[in-house]
């Protein structure tokens, strides 16, 4: 078949490492679709980028066609299939969120552009650089030709690390564990919530409340364990969740490539226009979707009780402000 044209930006980082492996020997596109995998950095890092590329050739992969390494968005950009934006600017120490949001906003403006320019009109976006949300919507808004349904970022990460946590509580696979939803945003204001997730116990599907019978610890620990687990990561390694990180990407592009199985959903960042649990429109918000010929829908008719429209609240107001610090910060540039 015809080979799909691939990107990967932030190449030379840790998470790429991690990625592009996964992708290159076809666990994301599938073990017969060849690919072209454009690796897009920054100038200093061109050297890194070429050991990457060599140690991609000497992995001999069979469906790894070509791997071009670049600096310039116009090669980045051109003719592409999918997008994977992890490059970003990381926090520095003593920066504050809004100085963040400022540095990002500028970068994801300019890749919204080049998306808009050279990449194809199908293209699929997916935003893992943080601060997710907003540096998506950002690319989003700067690609107007691009439908804003083509974009995500990533919670998926977050999603994996819920169903972890409870099926390490419970002692059963992760596997075992199905429909937990990430609400809102990228960061520690994210809700995880699994009033409406399943699990599997000795081949009866219960629950998870029912399942763990500690309410306590569901709307305690267990959330604050979800929403500070990439803090606690930085803290114990050195360095971020870069393995964990790759892992929720390939799942994430998969499940949009290949569709989500029957009766499951996953969370994504999404724009929240049409929503039907009343958050704000013209938000990138991570909602519970369900994905079939490459297009994902809002899952529908989950109730909402106070707990979690308390929570889902809080974090649409940090999205809300993020962007009308980024937006305008764009508008003054």
């Amino acid at each position: 078949g015809e080979p799909i044209r691939v990107l990967v930006t932030g190449a030379a980082g840790q998470i790429a490492y991690s990625l592009l492996y996964s992708i290159a020997k076809g666990d994301v596109f599938g073990k017969d679709q060849p690919l072209v995998l454009v690796l897009l950095d920054i100038t200093p890092v061109m050297t890194v980028l070429d050991g990457i590329v060599m140690e991609l050739q000497d992995c001999a992969l069979p469906l790894l066609r070509e791997v071009i390494p670049t600096d310039k968005e116009e090669v980045a950009f051109k003719d592409l299939d999918v997008a994977i934006l992890v490059g970003s600017m990381p926090r520095k120490e003593g920066m504050e969120r809004k100085d963040l949001l400022q540095a990002n906003a500028k970068i994801f403006k300019s890749q919204g552009a080049a998306l808009d320019k050279y990449a194809k009109k199908t293209v699929k976006v997916v935003v893992v650089g943080n601060p997710a949300n907003t540096n998506c919507l950002i690319a989003s808004k700067s690609a107007p030709s691009i439908p804003k349904e083509n974009f995500s970022c990533l919670t998926r990460l977050d999603h994996n690390r819920a169903k972890s946590q409870i099926a390490l509580k419970l002692g059963v696979s992760a596997n075992d564990v199905k429909n937990v939803i990430i609400w809102g945003n990228h960061s520690s204001t994210q809700y995880p919530d699994v009033t409406h997730a399943k699990v599997n116990v000795k081949g009866k599907e219960v629950g998870v409340y029912e399942a763990i019978k500690d309410d306590s610890w569901l709307k305690g620990d267990f959330i604050l364990t979800v929403q500070q687990r990439g803090a606690a990561v930085i803290k114990a390694r050195k360095l971020s969740s870069a393995m964990s990180a790759a892992k929720a990407i390939c799942d994430h592009v998969r499940d949009i490539w290949f569709g989500t199985p029957a009766g499951e959903f996953v969370s994504m960042g999404v724009i929240s226009d049409g929503n039907s649990y009343g958050v704000p429109e013209d938000l990138l918000y991570s909602f519970p979707v369900v994905i079939k010929d490459k297009t994902w829908k809002f899952v529908e008719g989950l109730s909402i009780n106070d707990f979690s429209r308390e929570k889902m609240n809080l974090t649409a107001k940090e999205l809300i402000e993020e962007k009308e610090t980024a937006v305008q910060f764009l508008s003054s540039a």
